[in-house]
């Protein structure tokens, strides 16, 4: 065995425990999803309250039930009781996490350390390990109480006034939960006691603490105990704004999806039933059997993924940026987003380096190698195979949210992008997400993995190891299967269009639906 397979084998060996330990790691972690969700539950809340300006107009009233659904206040009460079970139970094992670490810590004797002894990289010392347990545990107490503020009104709303009490009660005499949070909970219990009790600070303590639907109920309730007729007629008008904005954003991010949908279903079928009728010649089965000529083994494709993909982008890239004079955390949205398009775009350059290095002596390439053509039906594989993956991505994530209940960790990405108003780092984000990522990473897995893996399996084996590897490299359990299922997808739409073209399309617009969502809801809450 060479020096260089030696080294190779002993950076895969390295690469599989780093990965399945991140893997693993994103099991204890909250999915993205549950936050996303309470940001879709709080806007169809500020757009149920809309009045259409004829009260008999009928038609206008059918399209807002169909927009925001028939019980509002049940679906959202649901929502909000799910977050905060999720969140619950991701605090007692922050807190027995915490707990063993304490108790290690003081059961094992400290042991004097020579100047030139230096912890292992991979290695986190228990004080930091501590202290970010602590400062996990201190937002999920901070999310817990948020959630009690809301879900009290939302219990308030339904005629619950006991519940909400007690739940507020328990968080104003909570301790350990920030001051304004407390004497938010104890202004709402004066507001809906008969008679109301109006507390200092009232109307301040609920703008700077509640948002949207939530504000707008606590506010009227509080002018209309005041009897300040002006700030209450203000306050309705300011909410019927509010919801019809809301009422339109719901439109756009649920329409454009449900419609994209609407039309992948009725492309499967044709697809299938085409497949069925005209057997090997129909559509679906366009370049199905046709595999690429792979002048190089499984070794140059191990080289490219391990040392380009996973040495460069998880060990040599962080190391490099973490030298940079950029304070930690970062606190500005600005520079967390440059940030994360430098990481990207150095991370692309590092593995598509040495993609180029492990294949140069092989060029040329024979034609059909990291194909571009303007020319063709690329565009139609793109949107079609866009509005194919909808159904299947969401059919699979559905199955995905009952398994895994909340956890598996998700891309962090989505919430910089769902909480960020910043229009200069939404645009960073964008760039990154729509159209670096789509140009990188079908560069790699559909045009230099899957054709790869036809030196040693059938195309579609090619398909469904190359979506399994991509689904895999994003590092979250939670997001495996919708990714595998939307890589899948990709590698079809690759295999059959025989158009770089095609994928990039398809991914670049799967990625700015996503962002685009996120950007709209960010901003419906505030």
């Amino acid at each position: 065995m060479t020096l260089k397979r030696l080294g190779l084998f002993f950076l895969t060996l390295v690469a599989i425990f780093v990965s399945g330990t991140s893997l693993f790691n994103s099991w204890q972690e909250p999915q993205f999803q549950n936050r996303l969700e309470l940001y879709q539950t709080n806007i169809v809340l500020q757009a149920s309250q809309w009045q259409p300006p004829d009260s008999k107009d009928s038609n206008l009233k059918v399209a807002k039930e169909a927009i925001v659904g028939e019980k509002p206040l049940e679906t959202a009460i649901k929502q909000y009781q799910q977050a905060r079970k999720s969140a619950q139970l991701n605090l007692e094992k922050a807190e027995k996490q915490l707990a063993r670490l304490t108790t290690e810590a003081a059961t094992t004797p400290a042991t004097p350390k020579s100047q030139s002894e230096i912890p292992p990289v991979s290695n986190v010392s228990p004080s930091l390990q501590e202290k970010q347990l602590q400062q996990t545990l201190n937002q999920l107490q901070k999310s817990i109480a948020e959630i009690d503020l809301q879900l009290g009104i939302l219990q308030i709303q339904k005629g619950k006034n006991d519940i909400a009490f007690k739940t507020w009660n328990e968080l104003q005499q909570n301790s350990e939960i920030d001051s304004p949070l407390r004497e938010t909970a104890a202004t709402l219990i004066g507001l809906w006691s008969n008679p109301p009790r109006i507390l200092p600070d009232a109307q301040q303590l609920i703008q700077d603490n509640l948002e949207g639907w939530f504000r707008y109920t606590a506010l009227t309730k509080l002018y209309e105990s005041q009897q300040r007729q002006e700030a209450l007629v203000n306050t309705k008008v300011e909410a019927q704004e509010a919801a019809m904005g809301a009422l339109w954003k719901l439109a756009i991010i649920g329409t454009i999806p449900a419609l994209g949908a609407f039309i992948g279903i009725g492309l499967l079928i044709f697809l299938i039933g085409q497949r069925l009728v005209k057997g090997k010649t129909a559509l679906l089965e366009q370049n199905a059997d046709m595999g690429w000529a792979t002048p190089w083994d499984g070794e140059t494709i191990l080289q490219v993924f391990v040392v380009g993909f996973f040495f460069m982008g998880q060990l040599l890239i962080p190391l490099v940026l973490a030298l940079l004079p950029i304070p930690r955390p970062v606190l500005n949205v600005r520079i967390q987003a440059f940030y994360v398009f430098l990481s990207y775009i150095l991370v692309a350059s590092g593995a598509l380096l040495v993609l180029y290095l492990s294949i140069k002596r092989f060029l040329p390439l024979p034609s059909d190698w990291f194909r571009f053509r303007w020319q063709g039906n690329w565009f139609l594989w793109g949107l079609g195979g866009y509005c194919a993956a909808l159904p299947i991505v969401v059919v699979v994530s559905l199955i995905n949210q009952q398994l895994w209940q909340g956890q598996g960790g998700s891309n962090p990405l989505l919430q910089l992008a769902l909480e960020s108003q910043d229009s200069v780092a939404l645009g960073l984000f964008f760039v990154t997400a729509a159209i670096a990522a789509p140009l990188f990473e079908e560069f790699l897995f559909r045009g230099f993995l899957l054709p790869s893996l036809t030196r040693y399996m059938s195309v579609w084996w090619a398909i469904i190891a190359s979506g399994f590897f991509f689904a895999i490299a994003h590092l979250s359990l939670s997001e495996v299967l919708p990714l595998f299922s939307l890589g899948v997808v990709l590698g079809v739409v690759y295999t059959r269009s025989r158009n770089l073209l095609a994928p990039m399309l398809l991914h670049s617009l799967w990625n700015s639906g996503t962002l685009i969502s996120l950007f709209i809801l960010g901003s419906s809450t505030r």
